[in-house]
């Protein structure tokens, strides 16, 4: 089987529904990195670029899919890898606007290219150096801002989450402790903050981890331990086998990536439903 193929693939996931019963809908996987501008380019669903202006003059671009339905929508924030906003980030936004949410990609990348310009400017190497030496301070401003825009759209619903992978899981987890507002929020393989923090914790938070990722897995013990202690809810994934970035990277690992993709994006997708709203 091919890598597009791979990328196409639907499993089921089980949702609960009106009075409690559990119905199947299936849930296609996010595409692989390569794959991710055909899947663009293929995607039925309107897509558009805007500038979210955020404090003290800052502006933030950001990439909005909106799913294909009549009635307003929960909006989930989208928070790119380490090497910015890119191909698969977009393709990832595209994929939960499948699923019916409001997706939005904020570059945060934004204005630190060259001529002011953003990700799409970059190259990878580039934009990894310039993306770590982001201060936290600044990625959550954008987030807020961004999430005030999205909330705020004619087709959104009040309600909104983040899913944020490797850098970007852990600003999703970070984001949690200090937006008390939000309703939910997923880590793919990112460190936890400082358990410090996590008092900070209002909504639900969904780990999911790679096996074999010893520098991310290293700082879960410490939050699980912590939020339990704190009442929080914090449900944490590891997949046997599977490396960091596994959702990206579905053909690495001799199939446990890919095994682990199968089981992550639908427990994504029905954690973010049960605390949106579908």
């Amino acid at each position: 089987m091919n890598r597009t193929l791979l990328s196409l693939l639907i499993v089921p996931v089980l949702l609960l529904g009106a009075g409690g019963m559990l119905f199947a809908q299936a849930v296609g996987l996010p595409p692989q990195g390569e794959d991710a501008k055909a899947r663009l380019t293929a995607s039925p669903r309107h897509s558009e670029w805007v500038t979210v202006s955020a404090a003290g003059g800052d502006r933030v671009d950001a990439y909005v899919v909106y799913p294909e339905r009549s009635d307003p929508a929960p909006v989930v924030m989208v928070i790119h890898e380490i090497f910015g906003l890119n191909d698969w980030a977009r393709a990832v936004a595209d994929q939960l606007a499948a699923e019916g949410f409001l997706a939005v990609a904020p570059d945060f990348l934004s204005g630190k290219g060259p001529d002011g310009k953003g990700s799409s400017s970059l190259t990878p190497e580039a934009a990894r150096p310039l993306n770590s030496a982001l201060q936290p301070a600044e990625v959550m401003r954008r987030l807020n801002a961004v999430a005030e825009y999205a909330t705020r759209l004619p087709a959104a619903t009040g309600s909104f989450g983040v899913v944020g992978f490797c850098w970007g899981g852990g600003m999703s987890f970070l984001y949690a402790t200090e937006q008390p507002d939000l309703d939910a929020a997923v880590v793919y393989y990112g460190v936890s903050p400082a358990t410090s923090a996590l008092a900070g914790v209002r909504a639900p938070v969904l780990g999911l981890y790679g096996g074999d990722d010893a520098r991310v897995n290293a700082t879960i013990p410490a939050a699980e331990q912590e939020m339990e202690r704190l009442g929080k809810r914090y449900e944490v994934e590891l997949y046997d086998g599977a490396g960091h970035a596994f959702l990206r990277q579905q053909d690495g690992r001799s199939g446990a990536n890919l095994r682990a993709a199968q089981k992550a994006w639908p427990r994504t997708v029905g954690f973010l439903k049960a605390a949106l709203g579908d």
